[in-house]
């Protein structure tokens, strides 16, 4: 099956088509981890997004249920170098191809990934449509050009739950009846109700806020501050999730009311709408952060911290007030604001994702962090 990546600026790339025959549209981006492409394909974040995976073989250990972030992939597309007809791993449950075809996820395969990949840097991100069915590339271009860009979309609200459900560790499914991996829940601790807000949520934020003692009931995302302050929640969890931060007002207004009522934690979307809330402002990357190698020091301990990204936007950190707000994280490669810690209120977000999934685990202590807030805070 042949297949065709047409992007705005009309570079196209030709090669080979796996998964679901037909024709998907988004914006194009790059990822660079080494493992982990069926947590990227199921991640919310990517909503709207066709992803370029940069280690050259992908899908050679194979698809199972336990690794996914949601109930189904959110990527629009995947283009790789290589991608494996086998699965040559003992968890696999299905292969790769037939798990893209059966949610219908076109794969571009056999194309130059570095070339695309240089090409997104040095330009950035752009629209680009990928096909199995149209070959005139003039066609194609002028479909990617059309497509309607990220800047100014809120995509929250599209793959957010549409009803509160609860995650806890007595009930480890999510609300689509998928089984999640076991939970160990500290049986030395007492339960703390903590509020998710569901911008994109990963399935391993909630497993991580549950190892940590946490009893988590998961709200749409645009629950009122109202309505999660009547829940009486120990703390409240503002989640990832994809498109722009601005037009998620909703959200922002809600932060603001529950600042100072209640501990809250905001990981990547929710860092970035926690900084809207503060009456910072934000803004899109070139080609953004999208792999489990980005180094960030901890400004308060001095350490370098190896963590997982995925994102497009980022917080402007000379509009946080720095008499009320300390930045507590910094990527080390390009200076973004990774982190931040209200110096009064207990409030912090990390624009990362200390849940890994996949990405390495130096940031793990963050949820406990979390906890400690709110023990303090009932203290």
């Amino acid at each position: 099956m042949q297949a065709i990546l047409a992007l705005e600026d009309g570079r196209i790339f030709r090669g080979q088509g796996h998964g679901a025959p037909g024709e998907c549209q988004g914006e194009v981006v790059f990822n660079t981890s080494l493992t982990g492409y069926q947590e990227i394909a199921t991640d919310p974040s990517y909503a709207g997004q066709i992803v370029v995976l940069t280690n050259p073989q992908i899908g050679n250990y194979g698809t199972n249920q336990a690794d996914n972030e949601a109930a189904k992939p959110f990527i629009e597309g995947l283009i790789v170098r290589e991608f494996s007809a086998i699965s040559s791993n003992w968890r696999s449950e299905q292969v790769t191809d037939e798990y893209m075809e059966r949610y219908k996820v076109p794969v571009l395969a056999e194309i130059d990934t570095r070339a695309l990949v240089r090409h997104l840097r040095t330009h950035g991100v752009m629209r680009g449509v990928i096909s199995t069915t149209e070959t005139n590339a003039d066609v194609l271009v002028e479909r990617a050009r059309n497509i309607r860009k990220m800047d100014g979309t809120d995509l929250a609200k599209v793959v957010s739950t549409k009803a509160a459900y609860s995650f806890d560790a007595q009930d480890s499914r999510n609300q689509s009846g998928d089984p999640l991996l076991p939970v160990q829940e500290a049986a030395d601790r007492k339960l703390l109700h903590v509020v998710a807000y569901d911008f994109g949520i990963k399935q391993n934020i909630l497993r991580m806020l549950t190892r940590e003692g946490c009893r988590v009931t998961v709200v749409p995302a645009e629950t009122s501050a109202a309505d999660v302050l009547a829940m009486k929640a120990d703390g409240v969890f503002l989640s990832n999730g994809p498109g722009d931060p601005e037009p998620v007002d909703y959200a922002v207004r809600a932060i603001r009311e529950m600042m100072g009522r209640v501990p809250i934690f905001g990981i990547c979307l929710g860092h970035q709408l926690t900084g809207l809330a503060l009456g910072g402002r934000t803004y899109k990357l070139k080609f953004g952060h999208h792999g489990g190698n980005h180094p960030v020091r901890n400004n308060t301990t001095g350490k370098v911290e190896i963590t997982a990204h995925n994102h497009n936007f980022a917080v402007d950190p000379d509009s946080i007030n720095a008499n009320e707000v300390e930045l507590t994280h910094v990527d080390l490669n390009d200076q973004t604001l990774e982190g931040l810690r209200h110096k009064t209120l207990p409030l912090f977000s990390v624009q990362y994702h200390p849940e890994a999934a996949p990405g390495p685990h130096d940031s793990h202590y963050l949820f406990h962090d979390f906890r400690k807030m709110m023990e303090e805070w009932k203290g």
